[in-house]
């Protein structure tokens, strides 16, 4: 798996919730955004502390996470 350096779980971070490194936006909002057709472009508009590199991991994280889960599934 791509390492996912950007992307941090602190319980004392937005309750535990996955957040983009060094920030208090996590994973989901950047997800809720692309998912609500959002651009690239207009999610680092909105959230100029974000890099094109934290959009690309929360994307790999939901990945890796939903793959974890379908695996614990089918097992």
């Amino acid at each position: 798996m791509t390492q996912l350096d950007r992307i941090t779980v602190s319980p004392e971070v937005c309750l535990g919730q996955p957040t983009i490194k060094g920030t208090r936006i996590t994973v989901s909002v950047v997800l809720r955004l692309l998912g609500a057709g959002k651009t690239t472009t207009e999610v680092l508009g909105a959230y100029p502390e974000l890099t094109r590199e934290d959009v690309q991991q929360a994307l790999l994280y939901a990945a890796w996470v939903v793959s974890d889960q379908m695996q614990n599934v089918s097992a």
